[in-house]
């Protein structure tokens, strides 16, 4: 431990690109793994929110049902994607396959950044920040699935059904699906670890709930325009998104307060042991 502890800049730096190889490395490889099952990727995950059997349809319609007697949901039968360019479908399996590898990959990567952090810190520290490490990646894979399951079908549904004339045959482009597709998972899936930022900024006491509190308002407002950046340009898919983010910011709150708490029981605790 002092041996890490009295390490050199330079030293540091090495032990950086140590870490930083082995998490590329983890990329590379699940990367692969998701290269091999492109297809069945593609048919199942990649496309299933333009089926009409795609689990977030099947539930929104089974309550459909039961409250009006029909089905509210309905999409073409085939959804026709063209490729415009000679590469275009290796690209977006490119793309895929490092999307997937970087998702599945993430849990190892998050526990390569604590594996370099942690020996700066103190045992009690350490102790505390391991539920923080697996709370990262359980933040992003939810934030994940929120975008897979909650605003990307939705998104979808409304390009498809949105029609201002009959003589327009929709023609969907590989690339511009595969741009939404990545737009809105992944970025949902960053925005969601705003909790975390929220525990660090607190922690270092540049954040206080308080401020967090006083400027609520001035958070809706951003949270609307980011939520306008990861979706399309419809409404809809806009609150959707923005619905989650007002959850994760009010949470955040409650996190920054028990932090906050936590820093000032902390410092009372030493002034005490000082007298």
């Amino acid at each position: 431990m002092s041996e890490k502890k009295e390490m050199s800049f330079w030293g540091h730096i090495g032990e950086l690109r140590a870490h930083l190889i082995r998490a590329m490395i983890a990329v590379v490889v699940c990367a692969v793994v998701v290269g091999f099952n492109v297809n069945w990727i593609m048919d199942h995950i990649f496309f299933g929110p333009t089926r009409n059997d795609f689990l977030t349809f099947r539930v929104v319609n089974h309550f459909s049902r039961e409250i009006i007697g029909h089905d509210s949901i309905t999409l073409p039968a085939h959804f026709a994607v063209q490729q415009k360019q000679l590469f275009q479908q290796f690209n977006v399996m490119m793309a895929v396959s490092i999307f997937g590898g970087i998702v599945t990959a993430f849990p190892y990567l998050v526990w390569e950044l604590w594996r370099f952090i942690s020996p700066a810190l103190h045992p009690n520290e350490r102790k505390n920040s391991v539920w923080l490490i697996n709370f990262v990646w359980i933040l992003f894979l939810t934030g994940i699935l929120c975008g897979y399951f909650l605003i990307l079908p939705f998104a979808i549904n409304f390009g498809l059904l949105f029609k201002v004339s009959d003589s327009i045959t929709q023609l969907f482009d590989l690339s511009d699906y595969a741009t939404l597709f990545l737009q809105i998972v992944l970025g949902m899936g960053i925005v969601f670890l705003f909790p975390v930022i929220v525990y660090f900024l607190t922690s270092i006491g540049i954040l206080t709930p308080k401020f967090m509190r006083t400027y609520r308002r001035h958070a809706i407002v951003l949270i609307m325009v980011v939520a306008a950046v990861i979706t399309p340009a419809d409404v809809l898919s806009m609150m959707m998104a923005a619905f989650p983010l007002l959850l994760l910011y009010e949470f955040s709150i409650i996190m920054s307060a028990y932090t906050f708490k936590k820093i000032e029981k902390r410092k009372l605790e030493e002034e005490k042991a000082r007298i």
